[in-house]
């Protein structure tokens, strides 16, 4: 028998010698859209951190004065429904609840929610139908559910209508499921054409916004209250690990399967509850929310011009988002190239199969506002 260390390092062999091999990279979040390590800074192009509130030392200062007279608590030391629940944590909720004008619950990741959500709401009798583009986290769901699951082409909503006529024609009650801004190609899901859908095929709609929340829509609220179809999305998932500079998730629905989550979502119920202090940062920054919007602008403006400068380098870009791709193609030339921006003071890491496509590798820019207009322009220079 194969001794296991053995087989495993061959198997990182293999990662290595096809490029794909990851490792970890330390760094401090900096202000000004930085990332320090080893005594240096880096324009940091691999943070979701697309507002600057997590490098936001004004902010931060501002926190800890409120929480000077009465220090929250560091540890919720149980599950929410087994002692964990705190104060914070549900008043964090009623913000959300207050936001957005529907129902609210946190969770304490965006893999907690999307591996938890359709597992408790489908049955053995369901059928999901998520776009090929879904984020890995919602895929580890689909895997978790007793429904059968079906992945139609990425914003081919032809293909998903026939999928929805037929389950419909069964009498299998329909899931659809797609972020709003995806992960990966920073392309946007057509979401008034997925409730046009729902409502057509009595399905039920889940919109992952984890990269809109914050950064997009009204006062921060995402692309499904920018395009007014709020009301329609049966479920609206967020986080606050990117815009926010928090941690945690949350899901925007409706009382009856808020009450359903509470009680069959293995990922919520086995949980240790977010830290009381995590959900009160999370809950002052929400009510910092709707004062963001020259940082949402600013956003979109840095977004179009590294567009425009990746595409007049001479490579392929996707999208219309805060998420800006440099599609290369090769795992090694990727990396050469991730190592090339990096000499010249740029971070932005090399992503490869299989979070994307084989032969679809890419640099991958996540925007940040607090980043100088002059960013830009280094970039250019630094692909030239």
């Amino acid at each position: 028998m194969q001794d296991y260390l053995e087989f495993y390092n061959k198997k990182l062999e293999e990662l290595n010698s096809n490029a794909q091999k990851r490792r970890l990279f330390p760094a401090a979040v900096l202000p000004g859209g930085y990332a320090g390590s080893n005594g240096k800074s880096y324009i940091n192009f691999s943070s979701n951190d697309y507002l600057g509130v997590a490098g936001d030392v004004d902010l931060k200062r501002e926190f800890f004065s409120l929480c000077a007279d009465e220090l929250p608590g560091l540890g919720s030391t149980g599950s929410r429904l087994l002692g964990g629940d705190s104060l914070e944590v549900e008043a964090l909720e009623c913000g959300l609840a207050d936001f957005y004008g529907k129902e609210a619950l946190s969770f304490n990741s965006g893999y907690h929610a999307n591996t938890g959500i359709l597992p408790a709401l489908t049955t053995r009798d369901s059928i999901i139908l998520a776009d090929k583009l879904d984020h890995a986290s919602i895929i580890d769901g689909l895997k978790l559910c007793n429904g059968e699951f079906k992945r139609y082409r990425h914003l081919d909503y032809e293909q998903l209508e026939g999928m929805l006529a037929q389950a419909y024609k069964d009498g299998r009650q329909a899931f659809i499921v797609s972020e709003s801004v995806f992960s990966m190609d920073g392309d946007e899901a057509d979401i008034r054409k997925l409730v046009e859908l729902k409502k057509r095929y009595s399905a039920v709609l889940v919109i992952d916004e984890a990269h809109s929340v914050g950064a997009m829509g009204p006062a921060g609220r995402g692309v499904c209250a920018a395009l007014g179809v709020l009301d329609d999305v049966d479920v609206m998932i967020g986080t606050f690990g990117k815009a926010f500079g928090s941690m945690g998730a949350f899901a925007i629905t409706n009382k009856v399967i808020k009450e359903m989550l509470i009680n069959r979502m293995r990922s919520f119920i086995f949980s240790t509850a977010l830290p009381p202090v995590n959900a009160r940062w999370t809950r002052f920054v929400l009510e910092k929310m709707p004062d963001f919007e020259e940082r949402r602008k600013k956003l979109k403006r840095l977004s179009d011009a590294v567009r425009n400068v990746v595409t007049e380098s001479g490579y392929q870009s996707l999208g219309d988002s805060h998420i800006v791709p440099l599609i290369v193609g090769d795992n090694g030339e990727t990396l050469k190239l991730s190592g090339k921006l990096f000499e010249s003071g740029i971070l932005c890491g090399a992503v490869r199969p299989p979070t994307v496509p084989k032969g679809s590798a890419r640099l991958r820019f996540s925007m940040n506002a607090a980043l100088d207009e002059a960013v830009p322009e280094r970039l250019r220079e630094a692909l030239s």
